[in-house]
This record gives structure tokens, sequence and C-alpha cells, in this order.
């Protein structure tokens, strides 16, 4: 079976590359690919950078599942969260390097990061929940409001505003915008900084800053289990 996400390791840094399908659509198959691979790197003590296909990191969870009943769409929804509570408590640093649009999943994929870079070009970025019927879960509310900057996020969550690369700069989902052929270089450029990290000490740090947010993201998890989205 092919892998939706693929694993590579190189000087200390591994990436994880989303390949499923037009939108990278998020799976129970690929969520898991993707926790495979943040094992490896994990074991690796490698910097993880995470990226996808040209003009897209995600579009979100995989509408087929979604639709295809509620108990569907919550069961992989709390897949989906557990993964950002991972994400955010990982020991070492992890950058996504967004390669164009990233809708729902995929911009919280960028929220549970710790450095974000996005390119150039006519791409949205946002949470479009609200705009196709879901109503946000317990879990997005949390994370968009510790990551997002204070007007942003009543923009982002209720009103499901999409940014441009520069609108979420601007916003808190992004922390930088290149062009295009300048993504992987200055990935690769800030895993090399972040490389000089102690890890012990990023780690420690790391879960020390989002320890409210990672009990709330506890809670949530539990009380989204039990909740319809729609």
């Amino acid at each position: 079976m092919t892998e939706l996400v693929s694993y590579s390791l190189e000087d200390g840094v591994a990436t994880l590359t989303l390949n499923n399908g037009k939108v990278n659509a998020f799976s129970h198959d690929l969520i898991a690919d993707f926790n495979h691979g943040l094992d490896q790197a994990e074991a690796a003590g490698a910097v993880v950078i995470i990226t996808g296909q040209p003009g897209i990191l995600s579009g979100g969870y995989d509408l087929k599942v979604m639709m295809s009943g509620p108990q569907n769409a919550i069961n992989l929804v709390a897949e989906g969260s557990t993964l950002a509570r991972r994400m955010l408590a990982h020991p070492q640093p992890i950058i996504v390097a967004c390669t164009g649009h990233a809708v729902a999943k995929g911009a919280f994929v960028l929220l549970s990061a710790d450095y974000r870079i996005g390119v150039e070009g006519p791409f949205t970025i946002g949470l479009n929940e609200v705009k196709i019927g879901m109503t946000m879960h317990h879990v997005g509310i949390a994370i968009a409001r510790d990551r997002l900057t204070k007007p942003a996020f009543p923009r982002a969550v209720i009103n499901a505003e999409m940014f441009t690369p520069q609108g979420a700069l601007q916003a808190g989902f992004l922390d930088q915008v290149v062009a295009p052929e300048q993504l992987m270089p200055t990935a690769l450029e800030v895993a090399q900084q972040l490389k000089k990290l102690n890890m012990a000490a990023h780690k420690n740090t790391k879960r020390k800053v989002r320890k409210e947010l990672l009990d709330a993201l506890d809670a949530a998890i539990a009380l989204d289990k039990t909740t319809s989205l729609m």
C-alpha cells in the first residue's frame, strides 16, 4: 500500500511529506502514517519538517468519512485532535513548510507546529468549518484561541474567514512567507538553526509553556467524543 506520508531523514532533519490525492485529505490511514513518521523522527532525535504537494498542504479531513455518518466524523476528528496534541508536545521542534493552501485540518497542522513557513501566491489559509456547516469542535477552538492573534481568532473561527498568505502571517497561522522556490531551502535553514537547541531544554520548556493548552486539549478531546459536529 502506498504511504500517504513519506518519511526521509538527512543530517538530523526528518521530512514528512503528505501525499493523499489532490487535497492531501486527512484520513485514518494518513493519520496513522503521520504518527508513524513522528515515531521515527522522535526515535532519531530529529528536527521535523512537515510539507505537502506543490500548491497544497492539506484541504482538511476526508469528506467521504466525514459525510458517512455522525459517529464516523467524530471518530476521525478525535484521531486528528490527538495528533494535533501530540505535535504541540513533540520533544523536537516541528516546522511546517506550507506549499500552498491549508484549509481546516490543514490550517490546524500549522497551528500545531513550532515554526510555520508559507509561500507567496493565490493561496488560502484558514478554518472553513462554519462555512461548510460544521460546528467548530472544542479542540479546534482551544488551539485557535491559543495560537491566533486575538483579533483574528473570532474572524477565523466564528466567521470562517479565509486568509491570503500575508493575511495568515498577520493572523498567526504563519511565521514567515517566502517565494515558492525558497520554501524548502528556508525550512532547512530554520531546521539547522533549531538543531542547535538543547533538545531536553526545548522539550521541557515547550511542555511547560503549553501546559494549560495541553490540559485543555485533554478535556476537549474527551468532550468532542460525545458532541455532534453537524
